[in-house]
């Protein structure tokens, strides 16, 4: 008896699908559902375009997110194929990081501080560990970037590799950036393809 009436509700759920497209509901999806979630990347991307220019990032990279909160706002890009995460945050009205604490020895403390700010923060920072200081092009500019390593608590991955960079746009205002993938899968290669096309 269960049989026949799945078999029932499989027929009607087709007749139902048959019926909403005979009385237009295809073009009513394409001229309204479709445009919404165009107009929603659009929207992403003008918000985007408030902390950088990211119109020449390779198609490699998508932009997640763009937004504004505690006062800052940021710009949240995924590399598809390796989950690599490059963040890109103004700062302009609340400094956080300058070069100068990039290139020091006191980065760790200053990040830990930072974080301790944000009260109910959702991650914690454990076991951060500067392990290099390089450089990297970007914002038409050559930036220090100090790469570490770090496990971060009540997140689903927990150990992460990455860099973090300070880098000052045309008007002097100042963007921390950020990249970080799991330990074993962080590349600096696509850290340093994507932040060398924002302007």
């Amino acid at each position: 008896m269960g049989c026949i009436k799945k078999i029932f509700k499989a027929i009607f759920v087709a007749l139902a699908i048959i019926g909403f497209i005979s009385i237009g509901g295809k073009d009513w999806i394409m001229d309204t559902v479709i445009p919404f979630f165009a107009n929603k990347q659009q929207s992403t991307l003008e918000k985007a375009q408030k902390v950088g220019d990211f119109s020449q990032i390779n198609e490699e990279f998508t932009i997640e997110k763009a937004s504004g909160m505690f006062g800052y706002n940021g710009v949240l890009a995924e590399h598809k194929a390796s989950g690599q995460k490059m963040i890109v945050v103004d700062d302009h009205k609340k400094p956080i990081f300058t070069k100068e604490d990039i290139t020091s020895g006191d980065i760790e403390e200053k990040l830990k501080s930072s974080l301790g700010k944000i009260k109910y923060q959702s991650i914690g920072l454990e076991n951060f560990e500067v392990t290099k200081h390089g450089s990297m092009y970007t914002y038409g500019q050559t930036v220090p970037y100090a790469r570490f390593n770090a496990k971060i608590s009540r997140f689903p991955v927990g150990s992460m590799s990455g860099i973090i960079a300070v880098a000052s746009t045309k008007s002097g205002e100042n963007r921390i950036l950020v990249s970080v993938n799991e330990k074993s899968k962080y590349s600096q290669l696509l850290s340093d393809e994507f932040f060398r096309k924002i302007k």
